[in-house]
């Protein structure tokens, strides 16, 4: 249990940092917010509670198979708000077309030999 509440506060702290950097530096904060910070961490605390190598690469390349779909969320959600929609109305948008996009990967993928 204090193992999930240490990875869970550290998941809140750098959410907090991000947000906090990006207020002032937009740039900063984006740069953050993409460094693969949570996935370098998942990886190195999967194999530091299992010592198994291949289950962390699957992992590894399980990330980077949703990476793809998550994309077009960064893409239309900065056109539909300078375009004038309501920020909680083109959040909405994009998650839902980012869901469908996830659940055509769940799909997809497998038949692809990713195992997921």
């Amino acid at each position: 249990m204090l193992s999930f509440l240490a990875k869970a506060g550290f998941a809140g702290l750098t959410v907090a940092l991000v947000t906090v950097v990006a207020k002032r530096y937009p740039g900063w904060g984006g740069l953050l917010a993409a460094l693969p910070i949570t996935s370098l961490l998942a990886m190195s605390l999967l194999y530091a509670e299992t010592r198994d190598a291949e289950q962390v690469g699957q992992l590894s390349t399980s990330i980077l198979a949703f990476i793809v779909p998550s994309i077009p969320l960064f893409i239309a959600l900065p056109l539909l708000l300078r375009s004038g929609v309501n920020y909680w109305m083109a959040l909405a948008i994009v998650m839902a077309g980012t869901m469908a996009l996830y659940a055509a990967a769940f799909w997809a993928l497998p038949r692809l030999g990713v195992k997921l």
